[in-house]
């Protein structure tokens, strides 16, 4: 899954970034000050690429930045500005920027901006991920049965419920509790129904029993969630 900090003070702008980016199936947490955003940076791994406008109130894109690199965080960033002068590019690619785009923009090129980031980033993982007969396909955001033939059965899953099982096929053997997957899987400042995990999880185990894996998830009473891979 692709979790993205957004941090832009334009309340227009960054209402519809973040739409256009939930709709291509990104995780976004939006913030609109800089000092907000390193509270949500600070020490966290959760991100896996950060949007920064330059210009923000309390704590500019650049002051982000350079925190993050003195802390030798990777975190690919994109940097929003309307400067758009050799200088300030030079200035914001030196202070730790991966990439610039200068306002104002298209949504598709910030698109595809983003995906060239996640293809040079460190943290980009393989195009599938597979754990037994469960494949996951990064490219086409499909969830395969392998059958014993080795001929493969599309599962239909909602976005959620992908966003579910890739993160417990990344964490086999773990037990991950309630409130780590609401703290990976629903925004900061989200308020879902108290019941929503149990739910999902009833709904994709549902759909898995179909291909032959009812205890691929169990329950660990008390405590949350395991995923077998034996």
């Amino acid at each position: 899954m692709t979790r993205i900090l957004l941090v832009e003070d334009e309340a227009d702008l960054g209402a519809a970034i973040k739409i256009v980016l939930v709709e291509h199936k990104y995780i976004v947490d939006w913030v609109q000050t800089g000092i907000e955003a390193w509270q949500y940076l600070d020490g966290s791994s959760i991100y896996t690429l950060g949007i920064f406008d330059w210009l923000l109130p309390g704590m500019s894109g650049i002051e982000l930045l350079q925190n993050l690199r003195r802390q030798h965080n990777p975190l690919p960033v994109l940097l929003l500005t309307a400067k758009d002068s050799e200088v300030d590019k030079i200035t914001g690619l030196d202070q730790g920027a991966d990439d610039y785009l200068v306002k104002p923009f298209g949504m598709a090129e910030l698109l595809a901006r983003l995906r060239a980031l996640q293809r040079r980033s460190p943290q980009l993982g393989p195009q599938q991920l597979q754990l037994g007969n469960l494949i996951l396909d990064y490219l086409t955001y499909s969830v395969f049965y392998q059958q014993p033939k080795g001929e493969k059965v599309q599962i239909a899953l909602t976005h959620k419920e992908f966003q579910l099982l890739e993160y417990f096929m990344r964490h086999p053997q773990q037990i991950l509790t309630r409130e780590q997957i609401l703290n990976q899987l629903w925004e900061w400042g989200a308020e879902p129904m108290s019941n929503v995990v149990a739910a999902q999880m009833r709904l994709l185990r549902r759909k898995l029993a179909q291909y032959h894996c009812d205890n691929l998830i169990e329950t660990v009473y008390g405590l949350g969630y395991r995923l077998n891979c034996s």
